[in-house]
């Protein structure tokens, strides 16, 4: 059994599909291990760390992948990038399927099985193989030090000889995993922290954390969840009244935090132009839906704009790769636990469960074709 760990082509993309401890576990299940010559270099990880550990480094691209039986990635690779690779090979990468359907089926007839991590279940098996989690834990945190960064003040209160420094407030819209780090971190940083969510459950997180709860709680709001635990696109009236709440406790924060998005459909505007204009100038912005659309009506993802009013917008892409040593780790640790219910240990060879509920979600190509109802050619 082969297992390629190719390095990824994007220039802005840090993160890298392995680590050395990875490739250990790797090495123990009796697979060999071919790393791409640098690919771990942007995650603080050199070739000789691959080699300590089991693995084979080879100088492109094509060796990697030649006769491999898995191929690793973080972003989609296009069916170059894996070409030479087994028939029926196991593909895994975050595949970003939506809207992508010509990439899939130029995957499909490459003979491969693609995976894509991001729709893993949220069931209790799967959690460490949760991606979208473990990613988004990070952004969460990078959000609020860029926040910080570009914010004019200190966020904590002090109190000097010269007077009293008043904290920051800030406000996270979204409480998905990113949004509960987010309010954490800010909190660490003695900020005073409001959140706001459509789904109920979320309100007890939030103030756990010592942050305040915004919302309009009516019966609509009780109803705002889907048995997976995302939020229900919520009806116009509900927006409007949100919207209003919103807009005036905008009105008065340092720092706004975004992080809403539905799986599959561009991002919510949850700030419009006119919410931004009554800000204070030196407030900032950081929409972690950007590359969605984003959250703000301003936003130009991968870009920090300044309003007219002199509001700081922020629009990152790829803001948990910002961090690629710490979100490799956690990147690689979920591909691991997966790749271990895809193989035989003791045949110490893949062995897919097509009938898995993992195997079920995540499949995206098999035998030529688009597997996934999710995902078809037209659809």
């Amino acid at each position: 059994m082969l297992i390629a760990i190719p390095a990824e082509n994007d220039p802005a993309e840090g993160r890298v599909a392995a680590t050395p401890e990875t490739v250990k576990k790797f090495v123990g299940l009796g697979a060999e291990v071919r790393v791409q010559t640098g690919a771990g270099l942007k995650s603080g990880i050199s070739d000789q760390d691959y080699v300590a550990a089991g693995a084979a480094i080879v100088p492109s691209t094509a060796a990697a992948v030649q006769d491999a039986d898995i191929v690793l990635r973080v972003r989609r690779p296009s069916a170059a990038d894996i070409a030479g690779a087994k028939q029926g090979a196991a593909v895994i990468a975050v595949m970003d399927p939506y809207g992508h359907i010509d990439a899939l089926q130029s995957l499909a007839s490459a003979g491969v099985c693609a995976f894509a991590m991001e729709l893993m279940p949220r069931i209790t098996r799967a959690q460490t193989m949760d991606v979208l989690s473990s990613q988004a834990n990070i952004a969460g945190y990078r959000a609020v030090i860029d926040a910080a960064a570009e914010y004019g003040r200190v966020i904590p209160m002090m109190m000097t000889a010269a007077g009293m420094i008043k904290p920051a407030t800030i406000f996270i819209m979204g409480v998905g995993v990113a949004g509960l780090q987010a309010i954490a971190t800010a909190r660490k940083l003695a900020a005073i922290v409001t959140a706001t969510d459509v789904r109920p459950a979320t309100k007890e997180q939030v103030v756990s954390l010592g942050a305040k709860f915004i919302a309009v709680e009516d019966e609509e709001f009780k109803q705002a969840e889907t048995a997976a635990g995302y939020a229900k696109e919520m009806s116009a009236d509900y927006k409007a009244k949100q919207a209003a709440l919103t807009a005036s406790h905008i009105a008065a924060q340092d720092i706004v935090i975004t992080t809403a998005l539905i799986p599959g459909r561009p991002a919510p505007v949850l700030i419009t132009a006119a919410m931004v204009e009554t800000m204070r100038p030196g407030s900032v912005i950081v929409d972690l839906a950007a590359e969605r659309g984003g959250n703000c009506e301003l936003t130009k993802p991968g870009e920090t704009i300044v309003s007219k009013n002199g509001v700081k917008v922020i629009g990152p892409l790829n803001i948990a790769g910002r961090l690629p040593a710490t979100a490799s780790a956690l990147y690689a640790k979920n591909l691991l636990a997966f790749i271990e219910t895809l193989v035989d240990p003791k045949a110490k060879a893949l062995a897919i469960k097509w009938d898995d509920e993992l195997v079920k979600a995540t499949l995206l190509t098999k035998d030529g074709g688009l597997t996934h109802p999710s995902f078809q050619s037209g659809g």
